[in-house]
């Protein structure tokens, strides 16, 4: 640089330490570089990456064969060169096989061009209308270097001169190939920090459900916010459960801490949880269970974690928290309020019993779960986040109550700083009335006659009378189990949706199994045949006692029951 002496230089290339990489953010990078040397070095700068290292992957190695393909990533120039049409940023590079950034990025070397000849501005700019401003503009000198970190070729930066300023020398060379080396350095951090993010992303997402499994008389949607933070990811998780009788199950969860540890201990505690539910366990059984299989983890980890359970039959919610922040609901009218869920300790806390809360609900009522990536900021306390979230939440229309709208109103940029997730659950009673009885039965030998005679009345009127020699052999199986062994039958439920479900609940403690009986013996055999008769079956407990369940196939073309 004209005037600099080494002193200067040195004091120069310091700075440049400070005032390049201020983030991790590759474009931010590149334009830092660009901008830092315009107009003390030069008069106008370009910096084109690597496609591969936008994506993350690896840069080339210098010298390979064929030049790479490049992105155009910043440019910075003087006012009088502003009219200079250089690639568009964002775009691909010009690939021209004569450019000098070519010849760099082929051999890995920088190029130096004290003196522009006229044939040979076609070489500098990506077209020929580009090298005919360049000649206007009265550009006389040209250098391109290239981006090398750790052996690996990651773009190239490229600098001209204009006017009556000395064109680039033997000095500019060498003090231009030490900055770019030190910027290859934060670009290359800032690489490695977008790929460690993706992986980190990928491999949260592929913990998730990947879709939302039909849920008889409940809407759900859901939504996963990460950061732009890797270290920030890993440890939010949510699960949506179809049970038998209709009902839900919502889970959403928070592995204290983050990164790929959180994640690997978030999907554990997800397939747990989710095997807990497939047995039909009562909501603060499940937590109970998960905390158990928490203390077992190496990892020696705590998560939050909420789990609610929806009955269509009476539209009710039961909740029960683990350290987990209040879910919110929102009633017809657009009402917003917390629920006050008794909460326990978190899971791996090892404190337990938990405590459930029964919720009803209003037809169109939603209940919103959700982490605490929603409500926390680097500059507001939890209180002023949850009563932003609850004005906000009050003032969205109906149609616009879901869960993405909902993580829009997370804090934004630098104040946020956890990741979220989003249930927003809305009861549709009416979509299941159709298809859900209930009925109390007698607690006496009379009520396996009451029971077939429900369910073959039922079946006839939704004109499904091909069932009903099988689905009053089981519910006779059912109703005789309760009697026998659970102190008597107390209601039986029947459900038509996509398949149908009969259930009988009783007190007894003792969950049914499947017995080896001999060719003497003269019972045993009741759960055998459904067993071969149902699709499947299965057994819960509940606060009372326990339920016994089993579903069966509707036929192909069976008109379903109608909401009214």
């Amino acid at each position: 640089m004209e005037g600099d002496g080494a002193g200067g230089q040195l004091a120069w290339l310091n700075e440049a330490s400070v005032r390049i990489g201020s983030t991790l953010d590759l474009v931010t990078t590149a334009q830092e570089l660009a901008d830092f040397t315009v107009p003390r070095f030069a008069d106008g700068a370009a910096v084109d990456l690597l496609e591969s290292v936008l994506h993350g992957e690896e840069g080339a190695q210098p010298g390979g064969s064929g030049r790479p393909t490049t992105r155009a990533l910043a440019v910075a120039a003087i006012d009088a060169l502003l009219h200079l049409e250089p690639d568009p940023v964002g775009e691909l590079s010009a690939n021209v096989h004569d450019q000098f950034a070519n010849e760099c990025l082929t051999l890995g070397k920088p190029v130096l061009v004290s003196h522009i000849q006229p044939d040979e501005f076609v070489r500098v700019a990506p077209s020929p209308r580009a090298a005919e401003l360049l000649r206007r503009a009265g550009v006389h000198s040209y250098l391109v270097v290239p981006l090398i970190a750790r052996g690996v070729l990651l773009g190239a930066a490229d600098f001209i001169r204009t006017g009556d300023r000395a064109p680039f020398s033997a000095v500019d060379l060498e003090l231009a190939t030490q900055l770019a080396s030190r910027a290859a350095l934060f670009v290359d951090n800032a690489r490695l920090y977008e790929r460690e993010r993706e992986h980190v992303v990928t491999l949260q997402r592929s913990l998730l459900p990947r879709a939302t499994p039909h849920t008889p008389g409940l809407a759900v949607n859901h939504c996963y916010a990460p950061t732009a933070n890797p270290s920030e990811v890993g440890g939010d998780w949510y699960d949506v459960a179809p049970l038998p009788g209709g009902r839900t199950a919502l889970v959403v969860g928070d592995v204290m801490g983050h990164g790929l540890a959180a994640a690997a201990t978030m999907g554990r505690l997800r397939a747990v949880g989710r095997t807990l539910m497939a047995m039909d366990m009562a909501p603060d059984r499940v937590l109970a269970r998960l905390d158990l299989a928490a203390r077992d983890l190496e990892e020696d980890q705590v998560a939050t974690c909420l789990c609610a359970v929806y009955d269509p039959a009476d539209a009710s919610f039961t909740v029960v928290s683990a350290g987990h922040p209040l879910p919110m609901l929102i009633g017809p009218d657009g009402a917003a309020s917390f629920v006050e869920v008794p909460v326990g300790a978190p899971i791996g806390a090892g404190v337990i019993p938990y405590d459930g809360l029964r919720v009803p609900v209003e037809p169109g009522s939603r209940l919103v779960l959700y982490t605490d990536g929603l409500v926390k900021s680097r500059t507001e306390d939890i209180d002023s986040q949850l009563d932003r979230l609850l004005r906000s939440a009050s003032a969205l229309r109906s149609t616009e109550l879901d869960a993405v709208a909902l993580s829009d109103l997370a804090p934004a940029g630098s104040e946020r700083f956890d990741e979220a997730v989003l249930l927003v659950a809305a009861a549709r009673p009416a979509a299941v009335a159709a298809g859900l009885r209930v009925w109390d039965l007698p607690g006496d030998g009379s009520a396996a006659g009451a029971a077939r005679k429900y369910v073959r009345e039922q079946l006839d009127l939704w004109h499904l009378g091909d069932l009903a020699d099988v689905t009053e052999l089981v519910v006779s199986e059912l109703v005789g189990n309760a009697l026998r062994y659970g102190g008597g039958p107390g209601r039986l439920r029947m459900l038509c949706d996509d398949r149908l479900l009969v259930e009988v609940s009783d007190t007894g403690p003792d969950l049914p199994q499947i017995q080896h009986a001999s060719p003497s013996d003269e019972g045993g055999r009741g759960l055998q045949l459904i067993n071969m008769l149902c699709r499947r079956w299965g057994s819960c407990r509940t606060s009372t006692g326990k339920v016994v369940w089993a579903e069966q196939d509707v036929p192909a073309g069976a008109v379903r029951p109608a909401a009214p």
